[in-house]
C-alpha cells in the first residue's frame, strides 16, 4: 500500500484521506445516534464522539489495507 496519492501531482497522505472520509461517515452516524436517541444513555457527548471517530477511523484504515491488498 502507498504512502501517499497522487491528486494531480500533489501528493497526499493516506492518512489525510482516511480522516476525511470519516469524518464523513462519522457525521453520518452520528446523526443517526443522535435520531435513535442513544446520546441519552451517553456521559459526556463529546468524549464519545471522539471515540466514535477513532473507532471508526481504525475501521476505515483496516477496511481500506484490505481492500487494496
Amino acid at each position: 500500500m502507498p504512502g501517499e496519492i497522487d491528486l494531480y501531482g500533489v501528493y497526499v497522505p493516506n492518512l489525510l484521506a482516511l480522516a476525511l472520509a470519516t469524518l464523513l461517515v462519522s457525521l453520518v452516524v452520528r446523526r443517526a445516534l443522535a435520531w435513535f436517541g442513544v446520546y441519552g444513555f451517553v456521559w459526556h457527548r463529546g468524549l464519545f464522539d471522539v471515540a466514535l471517530y477513532v473507532v471508526l477511523l481504525q475501521g476505515m484504515s483496516l477496511l481500506s489495507r484490505w481492500w487494496l491488498s
